[in-house]
C-alpha cells in the first residue's frame, strides 16, 4: 500500500543500541498506542486507521509501519485502488480478514491477496506495485505492514512470497503464524531480522499464554473485541488500540473479556532495530539525500523502480510529493522495557 498523504512527514528514528532487558520482575508495562485516521485520496476516500509511525513510537522491532482498515462498504468507499508507486529499503506485508486485492509488480507478479493468506513483497533496491481491490470485494478488512530492512540489506533485490499458514487451535483461539515463530508453528518466509506476524482469534471468553522470545518487543494490535494483557495493571486493549511491550517478557497471555463476542488481534514482535532509518512517503533510507535520490529517480522514471505492466487505471505512475525544506529533528527511538523496574 501505498502511504498517499499529500504532505508525509519525514521520520528519522534513532536507535537506542543500549535499551537493555527488563529489570526486575514486576507487571507487564503496557503502552497504549492509538490510531489516527489516514484518507486514501480522493473524495470517496477509503479511510485506514494508521499505529505506526507515530510521535511516541517510530518503530516495534524492524515493523515501522502499521495501517489497519475496515470493515470498508466497497460500494460507498469504491475500495482500494492504489496507482503504481514506489518503494525502497522495506518488506510490505499484505494480510486481509474479508475482501479480496489484486496485486501487480515490476518483477511481473500478479498475486491476489485473500484473507488468511500472506503476501510479502521485499523492496530492497527499488521495486513498483499496484493493489486494487477487486470485483468479488464487498467488504474490505486487514492490515498493511511494513518492516525496515537493515542497513545490509537494504539495497537486496527485488522478491516475492506467498504463503497460507496453518490455524493452530489452542483452547478457543486461533492462532495463524504468518511471520517468525508462535504457538508451536513457524512461517517459512524469509526475513532479514528476527520477527513475529501472527492472527488470534478469539472465541468469546477465550485466552491464551504464549511463550515469546524476551529479545522481542511486542505490538497486540485489536482488530475486533477486547483484549486484555493478563499480566497487565493496564486497561483491556479495545478496537484499533494497539499494545506496545518492550522487551524482556517471557510469556504473554491475553484474555478476550467480552464472554459473549469474538475478538481478533495482530501480534507483532520482533529484536529492536537498533539503526538509525529515514523513512519519508513510501521510502525507507538511512540519510535525506539518498531520500531524495530515490524520490528523483521514482519522478525521472529510473530503472530502479521499473513499470508495472497490466494496471487499468488512469493514474500510471503516482506522482511524489514535494520533499520537505529541511529534515525534521531526530526522534527518539528506544525499546521500551516489559517490566517495571523495583
Amino acid at each position: 500500500m501505498s502511504n498517499l498523504e499529500t504532505r508525509p512527514s519525514e521520520i528519522d528514528c534513532r536507535s537506542d543500541a543500549d535499551a537493555g532487558t527488563a529489570g526486575d520482575v514486576g507487571d507487564i508495562v503496557v503502552e497504549v498506542l492509538t490510531a489516527r485516521d489516514v484518507p486514501l485520496g480522493g473524495p470517496r476516500a477509503m479511510t485506514v486507521r494508521r499505529t505506526l509511525p507515530q510521535r511516541e513510537r517510530s518503530l516495534i522491532g524492524a515493523w515501522c509501519f502499521a495501517d489497519h482498515y475496515g470493515p470498508d462498504d466497497v460500494s460507498t468507499t469504491g475500495g482500494m485502488d492504489v496507482p503504481p508507486h514506489p518503494h525502497t529499503g522495506l518488506q510490505t506485508v499484505s494480510w486481509l480478514f474479508t475482501g479480496e486485492i489484486e496485486h501487480r509488480d515490476t518483477m511481473g507478479n500478479h498475486a491476489m491477496v485473500r484473507p488468511g493468506e500472506l503476501n510479502l513483497m521485499t523492496a530492497g533496491h527499488g521495486i513498483a506495485h499496484t493493489e486494487v481491490s477487486t470485483s468479488n470485494t464487498t467488504i474490505l478488512h486487514g492490515v498493511q505492514l511494513w518492516v525496515a530492512l537493515p542497513a545490509d540489506a537494504a539495497d537486496t533485490p527485488r522478491d516475492f512470497a506467498h504463503y497460507v499458514p496453518p490455524a493452530v487451535e489452542r483452547s478457543g483461539v486461533a492462532v495463524r503464524v504468518f511471520l517468525g515463530e508462535c504457538a508451536g508453528d513457524r512461517s517459512p518466509v524469509h526475513t532479514f531480522t528476527p520477527l513475529l506476524g501472527a492472527e488470534l482469534t478469539f472465541a468469546p471468553g477465550a485466552e491464551i499464554e504464549l511463550d515469546v522470545d524476551p529479545t522481542f518487543e511486542h505490538g497486540v494490535l485489536v482488530d475486533d473485541g477486547t483484549v486484555q494483557v493478563v499480566e497487565s495493571a493496564a486497561e483491556p486493549l479495545v478496537r484499533t488500540e494497539m499494545g506496545y511491550i518492550g522487551v524482556g517478557a517471557t510469556r504473554l497471555h491475553l484474555r478476550n473479556v467480552g464472554a459473549d463476542v469474538a475478538a481478533r488481534v495482530v501480534l507483532l514482535g520482533g529484536t529492536p532495530l537498533n539503526e538509525d532509518i529515514i523513512m519519508w512517503w513510501n521510502f525507507v533510507g538511512r540519510t535525506h539525500s539518498e531520500i531524495e535520490r530515490y524520490r528523483e529517480q521514482w519522478q525521472a522514471h529510473s530503472d530502479r523502480f521499473g513499470q508495472v505492466q497490466g494496471y487499468e487505471g488512469d493514474t500510471q505512475h503516482l506522482p511524489a510529493p514535494t520533499l520537505p525544506n529541511s529534515s525534521l529533528r531526530p526522534r527518539e527511538n528506544k525499546a521500551g522495557r516489559a517490566f517495571r523496574d523495583r
